[in-house]
């Protein structure tokens, strides 16, 4: 029997505890919090956006959905030119829409979880009063990261959950829906997506899912969220949006795809839980699907990642929180222009130890037992200094 291991993040959305990997899927801090500050904000959207009315995004370990939502929240500011939006320093470009083109998004999200994307739509993402005190699964591990202050500083539009849950209603299976019903869990879901799932399964709804989705606006919540009801309409009507959800090991899915992408947000596990989405044999399959101008987003600041990328041919940079003032993740690109904090020499340094020495998987087949085996042979029997050497080494110049 399936079984999810949510909690409440600092922020009121809500983040995933993975017992196979020993893991988090999210910051405890905030799993919104997270996408908005290493994904979006440092993707410098809001340049692309204004020169551009199309936009194709790869979502690597889609999860349950918290980077492409974070970015479908981004565009919506812009339609609706909503200077309060999910960042209130944020002023946005008044005549973004005046030559009443559709603005057009296409998300390819890619998992190998079924019933965690599918239950994308459904999550809570602004709980105001968090209890976490009877988690079922590494307690005092979790609870020692949360904290008792909410701290909300992204807010997502209920319209988000909306576009997705149209685009996945009717391949929702049965193992989805209990869990959706299953009582432990209902907490964690937002009550107005699950009614208006319950009328998405109306009978008619297969033949006219936008007809239904408006008759649902207006006929059954009209009254409660009048704004939030003509804001719906109107993204309808501005934007084109379309979604494919891939469950599927994502070598497979990314060779097999013959889109280029503006963005890739790669989000898989640590390198060290999941290595064979961090080798630089996919990270060459992943050159081949970016746009000249694009950017692969993650949050590793990982040496042998940083060299892997390097070595697959992009140029590597650093993501910098203002926030957390502390650099945060890694960009990758092959236009050199679009870094803005380079690598340090220490970084440049670290890459050139052990500690630098990438994953391979030449067939993108081999399993992660396997990369890590072959991976600790050619460290073993690698003539490169130790990393922690090369620490004691700088910490010496200082």
């Amino acid at each position: 029997m399936y079984e999810l291991f949510p909690y409440f993040t600092n922020d009121g959305s809500v983040g995933l505890f993975s017992p196979d990997a020993d893991d988090i899927y999210h910051s405890t801090y905030g799993a919104l919090t997270e996408a908005y500050e290493k994904f979006i904000l440092p993707s410098n959207l809001k340049y692309f956006l204004e020169k551009n009315n199309e936009i194709k995004i790869l979502d690597i370990c889609y999860g349950i959905g918290y980077n492409s939502k974070s970015l479908l929240n981004y565009v919506l500011d812009f339609i609706y030119n909503d200077a309060r939006g999910s960042n209130n320093n944020n002023k946005y470009n008044e005549k973004l829409y005046t030559n009443n083109k559709k603005f057009k998004i296409y998300i390819h999200a890619v998992d190998n979880d079924k019933n965690l994307a599918y239950l994308s739509p459904f999550f809570i993402s602004d709980k105001k009063n968090i209890k976490n005190n009877n988690l079922s699964f590494h307690q005092d591990k979790i609870q020692k990261m949360l904290s008792q202050k909410i701290t909300q500083k992204y807010k997502l539009r209920k319209e988000v959950n909306i576009l997705l849950l149209e685009k996945l209603a009717d391949k929702i299976d049965s193992e989805v829906i209990n869990i959706l019903n299953n009582k432990k869990y209902r907490q964690y879901f937002d009550k107005y997506m699950l009614g208006l799932f319950e009328f998405y399964k109306a009978s008619w709804y297969k033949d006219n899912p936008l007809m239904c989705l408006k008759a649902f606006l207006h006929n059954i919540h009209y009254r409660h969220i009048s704004s939030g009801y003509k804001k719906a309409i109107k993204c309808l009507n501005l934007l084109d949006f379309n979604f494919d959800l891939n469950i599927d090991d994502a070598r497979r899915a990314v060779k097999r795809d013959d889109k280029i992408y503006d963005y890739i947000f790669l989000d898989a596990f640590t390198p060290v839980k999941c290595p064979c989405l961090w080798t630089v044999d996919f990270f060459k399959e992943l050159y081949k699907h970016l746009s000249d101008n694009g950017m692969i987003l993650t949050y590793s600041n990982s040496a042998l990642v940083r060299n892997a990328f390097i070595n697959a041919g992009f140029y590597a940079g650093k993501i910098f929180s203002e926030s957390a003032n502390k650099f945060t993740g890694t960009v990758a690109v092959k236009n050199k222009n679009l870094i803005k904090y380079e690598l340090s020499e220490y970084d440049l340094g670290l890459m050139k130890t052990k500690a630098g020495i990438f994953y391979r998987d030449e067939n993108l087949t081999l399993d992660n037992e396997a990369i890590i085996a072959l991976h600790e042979k050619e460290v073993k029997n690698s003539d490169l200094i130790s990393s922690s050497k090369f620490i004691k080494m700088n910490k010496l110049k200082k």
